[in-house]
């Protein structure tokens, strides 16, 4: 296990009015105790999941592999702040590691393409083509399942089951269990899938309570409200 703890430092934010800083899940945490190789980040949009992503990724130097944001809709000099203000207990002081996008990954994929054209022979590590000759989601499980995971180290993932069908979100767990056993390598995934979030012997962090808490499975949103839609549809749509 890489990842021990995170230690936010509220009291030196530089205001309380703008993203990240107003979120209450950083407003009212302090530190986070990591006891589990794989790790769920949980909550509704907005509730700061991805900025912690993001900010943990920053300050451990990881490249962000499924791609970065190269634009913005509007100016908010404190989005990607966060990792200034939060210190990571780490077992090894730089790991092995990368933070993967889903929103991005065509990006990655499409400069994949770019590399190979120099490199022809890494093409091995991704299922031995090119990511963007497969589908969304056989691109996505071929990244996993290749170079991506077969090193020892912490991987930080946003949203994997963005492309994947839920028989592939079911692989993909097993994937990352199986990875993990060894101890040796550590998954943090933010994520809204009651599947994946069905993995077993994990920790799951819930962003929606006051502070970032530990939650069961069935007490996740996700979980509960797929149950209620599975048990009858019809009351979720206008009659």
């Amino acid at each position: 296990m890489y990842l021990q703890s995170i230690t936010i430092n509220r009291e030196k934010f530089p205001t309380l009015d703008a993203f990240p800083f107003n979120v209450p899940a950083f407003q009212e945490t302090d530190h986070i105790e990591i006891n589990s190789n794989i790790i769920f980040f949980v909550g509704r949009n907005g509730t700061g999941k991805s900025a912690l992503l993001d900010a943990i990724a920053r300050v451990g130097g990881f490249l962000p592999w499924g791609g970065s944001k190269t634009h913005r809709v509007h100016n908010n000099p404190y989005e990607t702040k966060l990792a200034n203000f939060i210190s990571l207990k780490m077992r090894r002081r730089h790991p092995y590691g990368f933070h993967f996008r889903a929103e991005t990954f065509f990006n990655y994929a499409s400069s994949l393409d770019d590399i190979l054209l120099d490199d022809p022979a890494r093409d091995e590590y991704f299922g031995g083509c090119s990511l963007n000759t497969l589908s969304h989601g056989e691109s996505f499980l071929t990244f996993f399942s290749g170079y991506s995971f077969q090193l020892d180290g912490l991987y930080l993932l946003d949203e994997p089951e963005a492309a994947l069908s839920p028989q592939n979100q079911a692989d993909f767990v097993n994937m990352i269990r199986k990875s993990s056993a060894n101890g040796k390598k550590q998954y943090i995934i933010a994520t809204h899938s009651p599947i994946i979030l069905g993995c077993p012997d994990v920790q799951i962090l819930n962003f929606d309570a006051p502070g970032i808490k530990n939650i069961e499975y069935k007490q996740t949103d996700s979980y509960r409200f797929y149950k209620e839609f599975l048990d009858d549809p019809k009351r979720f749509f206008c009659s």
